[in-house]
């Protein structure tokens, strides 16, 4: 009987490389699996509402604060300087006297805590200028507040073209 002689490459399968070359894939794909559950769980979903019953009866009173908008005539026409970070424009309406203080909120479209909150006191023209952070290149969602909050205009807005809201026609 003969013995077999060992072969030229054997030894332990950890001293060999296609072992370890085979283990990479379920490796890799173990290791993205960790990320994609540490995203997950580390960044919520922000778009989610809790209360959506509430939400949906407050919709009924925005229709409302844009019925009055529409009545009052109210447009905004603004643009955003980013060299000198100021939002400039003028509010017109069918007010009577100067108008009065008003509220831009400018809402990023997934992350809340980049939301913007501005307090304007215009002129009595209506003309306003404020210091506005450098804005990212997003889509932007605007909205202005009567400062009772009893009326209201809002549209979508990039930051780069002009910005102008006008309340619906009846």
């Amino acid at each position: 009987m003969h013995a077999t002689a060992p072969t030229a490459g054997a030894g332990p399968w950890y001293t060999h490389r296609w072992p370890w070359l085979l283990m990479l894939g379920p490796a890799t794909v173990l290791a993205g699996g960790v990320y994609v559950t540490w995203l997950a769980v580390g960044h919520p979903d922000a778009l989610v509402v809790d209360d959506y019953y509430r939400q949906g009866k407050a919709i009924n009173q925005d229709l409302r604060r844009d019925r009055t908008a529409t009545k009052l005539g109210m447009a905004l026409q603004a643009d955003y300087d980013a060299r000198s970070g100021r939002l400039a424009g003028r509010l017109a309406g069918k007010v009577a006297g100067p108008v009065a203080p008003f509220t831009i909120y400018l809402a990023h479209p997934t992350l809340p805590r980049r939301d913007l909150r501005l307090f304007v006191r215009p002129a009595a023209d209506g003309s306003f200028a404020v210091a506005l952070p450098a804005l990212e290149r997003t889509h932007w969602q605007v909205v202005v507040e009567g400062s009772l909050r009893d009326w209201r205009l809002a549209k979508g807005w990039d930051g780069a073209a002009p910005l102008t809201i006008v309340a619906d026609a009846p």
